[in-house]
């Protein structure tokens, strides 16, 4: 047990988050079950380690593991956490649970024997953690963590402490809080830097960044889709060159019949890949209202920005880079479809959006759609609103 605590307390010293990410205060700390799911490189374990930092700091009744530890071969983690709590602990950070054969057993042990254990555990995006475990309904709280935001990028590059705001609040009241924003700082300034870098907080390191990005890419797709959802290896290089067709093509409909002669498979095992694709947070899938899974998506978009420019980038249009920025910040609290002629996105079922890439309104204005516009700054009208300022959603 004493290694545990030299590494956890060895960890927290050498954590420094250089943001506090939202996600921090909206969950509710009281439960006694909590994942954290999110892709590969966003930030899951300095989560953990931030949180142990800020509300416990050398208080021992917390304590951080990582199942990759070769320990945890031999001996069961529910049988670890009744050790840890006979020993005055009272808060489990367990990360990479799903490297443990038998992690949802053992969590629901650990629910059942230490009533008085908090355990926070982190793990894939492609994981269902109750759709497929269902030993783990109705005692697990589920949270998303994401990569920056564009406001949290810009609070770091810039010293601001920006508030997020919600979709609401913006559309009712972008002018004024545009102007407080550009009253301190010029967001276009940084926003082609988000879009190329910003998504991912391993842009701090001392790395090259496209690089260490397609490697993370390639890991969600060997770990987090193959072991995951028990994939045999043979079957890696069909659903990485599925992924680069999909990015070299475009945001458009896929082929699907094409795609599976390209990659030697059948129709279905195309659309199984296209879907574990998405659940890693490689690709987005929009559907027209009303449609869903398993049928064929109306749209296949790169996840975000930073994997457009990352996986082909001689082949990144301006418009496509904008639409899946604003696509990216509004799927966190909102349900996106493919909208009908003269917009671009129906939101939420009933709000019309249209992305303008050069920040004029071309055609016929309807006054039904809300016209998302680059290259400005504040809004002119109560319908027309500055891109950038959806990367304040969180």
């Amino acid at each position: 047990m004493e290694i545990f605590y030299k590494t956890h307390d060895y960890l927290i010293e050498h954590t420094n988050a250089p943001v506090r990410r939202a996600l921090m205060d909206e969950i509710d700390w009281n439960d006694r079950l909590i994942g954290i799911k999110g892709t590969r490189g966003v930030g899951k374990t300095t989560f953990l380690l931030q949180y142990a930092k800020e509300h416990f700091g050398n208080d021992r009744s917390c304590l951080y593991i990582n199942l990759n530890n070769f320990y945890f071969q031999e001996r069961g983690f529910a049988d670890f956490a009744g050790e840890f709590q006979k020993q005055g602990g009272k808060v489990l950070l367990i990360d990479q649970v799903f490297k443990y054969p038998d992690w949802s057993q053992e969590l629901r042990k650990c629910y059942e024997r230490y009533p008085s254990l908090h355990i926070v555990f982190t793990g894939s995006s492609v994981m269902r953690l109750k759709e497929e475990n269902p030993e783990l309904n109705g005692i697990v709280k589920s949270y998303n963590l994401r990569g920056f935001s564009f406001r949290e990028y810009l609070n770091l590059r810039t010293g601001n402490k920006f508030p997020s705001f919600t979709l609401e609040q913006i559309l009712s009241s972008h002018i004024e809080i545009a102007k407080k924003v550009t009253q301190r700082v010029n967001p276009l300034q940084y926003l082609n830097d988000y879009l190329n870098h910003g998504f991912y907080p391993f842009f701090l390191e001392n790395r090259n960044f496209s690089e260490n990005l397609l490697k993370t890419m390639s890991m969600m797709i060997e770990v987090d889709i193959l072991l995951i959802k028990q994939i045999e290896l043979k079957y890696l290089q069909k659903i990485k060159k599925l992924l680069y067709l999909l990015a070299v093509d475009g945001p458009v409909a896929p082929n699907v019949s094409w795609l599976a002669e390209q990659i030697q498979t059948s129709r279905a095992t195309v659309m199984n890949y296209i879907k574990y694709l998405a659940d890693a947070r490689l690709i987005n899938m929009l559907y027209a209202a009303g449609d869903d899974f398993p049928k064929k998506p109306a749209k296949i978009m790169m996840h975000n920005t930073n994997q457009m420019f990352a996986i082909y980038p001689s082949k990144v249009e301006e418009q496509d880079v904008l639409e899946t920025f604003f696509l990216n910040s509004m799927w966190k609290d909102h349900k996106m479809n493919k909208a009908e002629k003269g917009a671009s996105y129906l939101v939420d079922g009933d709000l019309k959006f249209r992305i303008c890439a050069d920040g004029k309104l071309k055609g016929h204005v309807s006054p039904s759609v809300y016209f998302v516009q680059h290259k400005v700054q504040v809004g002119a009208a109560p319908k027309q609103i500055p891109l950038w300022l959806f990367g304040f959603l969180y």
